[in-house]
């Protein structure tokens, strides 16, 4: 009797369909490092795109937007923050999205955010020492009761 050999091959992901990104935000605070480091490792590893963003409590003013004054420029030390992530994930190849929310409500627009990304991953990062207590565990609450993803807290 003649042995046969199988090939047992992992399914493919169909051609053309997206993943499920890895998502870093923030709530207008820098990152915490080891946000920073998990989220960029993670999106190499799942071979899937990052996307960074910043929620930010901004309403948005009619006079600012007719005048062209409705984005107000990052600190340096903001810039900079955003801007690690998206550099370190950009050099080791990985598709990066850099996206600012403005809402009179950040944590729901964060959840809105989160639900319509569909994302593999949600890593909520901020700079605890930067952000007020009792905003974190607003943040935090809202997230384990409404996110159904994958989550990673700073901290």
């Amino acid at each position: 009797m003649a042995a046969t050999q199988r090939q047992s091959r992992a399914p493919a992901a169909p051609s053309g369909s997206p993943g499920r990104p890895v998502l870093l935000v923030t709530l207008d605070v820098p990152f915490d490092h080891d946000a920073v480091v998990f989220a960029v490792d993670s999106a190499v590893e799942m071979g899937e795109r990052l996307i960074v963003a910043n929620i930010v409590e901004r309403p948005p003013l009619p006079l600012s937007a007719m005048l062209g004054y409705e984005i107000l420029p990052y600190t340096p030390e903001m810039e900079a923050s955003l801007a690690e992530p998206a550099r370190l994930a950009a050099s080791l190849g990985i598709n990066v999205t850099r996206l600012q929310v403005k809402s009179f409500h950040p944590i729901s627009a964060m959840l809105e955010f989160v639900a319509e990304q569909n994302a593999g991953l949600f890593v909520f990062g901020p700079d605890r020492s930067r952000m007020m207590r009792l905003r974190y565990r607003r943040a935090v609450r809202a997230i384990r009761s409404s996110v159904t993803t994958l989550i990673w807290l700073a901290g």
